[in-house]
């Protein structure tokens, strides 16, 4: 099947207290493709999809409108029994989404494409959200295949957000079929904060991922993620790691991730450990 075109199943119920999938709408190609990603998890998540719209300052509230009913149509269309929640939001996308990311499950973006820069490429919405979210954020390229993925591949390094990423990825694995492979990064010529095989495997043992894949690598993280993620569904990085992730957000390396990534992007932000 094609990425974005899974069927969607009929939302019979909506889980108890289950909080929402959040995209942020604008209109752009690129937020049609983060529609399509987040109906579809709205739906496997069997909880309500919430379209927001940002109207900037001095913005025009009936542009926006327009966008919001295109967004509603379209995320009807992709996903008929989920529960649709459009909001229209005075305020800059990032505060917005910020502040909706506080009673959400994840928040989607799409980003603007491939720009010559990642701060081009993600705008400063993406990069906001990506540091500051209490929850997940999925980025969605608009200029990705349309060959969906076989596996989750999941960056561990033992820290919070790690665990997260761990548990996150794991989660979508399971609700979408897939195979996982967690890639434990080394940078090279240090010792600090290495991650055992065994530390490793009972990381991801404890959360049930026993058919999970486990790889352990040196030297820069971000060419063996992407390497190992060539047939990846989604990638899942925590925020401001340790060891071979170190600086994650706002680094070079999950900028790099971001920027090549032929898949979606799932990131953990520090803001939403234990939040």
């Amino acid at each position: 099947g094609s990425r974005g075109d899974r069927p969607s199943r009929n939302v019979k119920e909506i889980r108890m207290n289950a909080k929402p999938v959040v995209v942020g709408i604008d209109g752009s190609p690129a937020a049609d493709v983060a529609i399509r990603w987040a109906s579809a998890e709205a739906a496997s998540l069997r909880t309500r999809l919430r379209l927001i719209s940002a109207v900037p300052p001095g913005g025009s509230a009936s542009e926006t409108g327009d966008v919001v009913d295109k967004a509603v149509a379209l995320a009807r269309d992709l996903a008929p029994g989920v529960d649709l929640d459009p909001r229209i939001e005075h305020g800059r996308p990032s505060t917005t989404l910020v502040q909706a990311s506080r009673d959400a499950d994840l928040v989607v973006i799409g980003s603007r494409g491939l720009g010559l820069m990642v701060g081009a490429l993600l705008g400063s919405t993406g990069l906001d959200l990506a540091a500051n979210a209490r929850c997940p954020v999925v980025v969605v390229r608009p200029d990705l295949g349309t060959e969906a993925g076989t596996r989750v591949v999941v960056g561990y390094d033992g820290s919070s957000a790690g665990q997260i990423a761990l548990d996150f990825g794991l989660d979508y694995a399971r609700r979408h079929d897939l195979a996982v492979r967690v890639v434990a990064a080394q940078p090279a010529g240090t010792e600090l904060h290495r991650i055992t095989e065994a530390e490793l495997r009972e990381a991801v043992h404890a959360r049930g991922g026993h058919d999970a894949e486990l790889i352990q690598i040196t030297g820069h993280p971000a060419e063996h993620i992407l390497r190992l993620a060539a047939d990846a569904d989604l990638i899942v990085l925590g925020a401001r790691g340790r060891g071979g992730f170190t600086g994650m957000l706002i680094g070079s390396f999950s900028q790099t991730v971001l920027h090549h990534a032929d898949c979606p992007v799932a990131i953990i932000p520090a803001a939403a450990i234990g939040g």
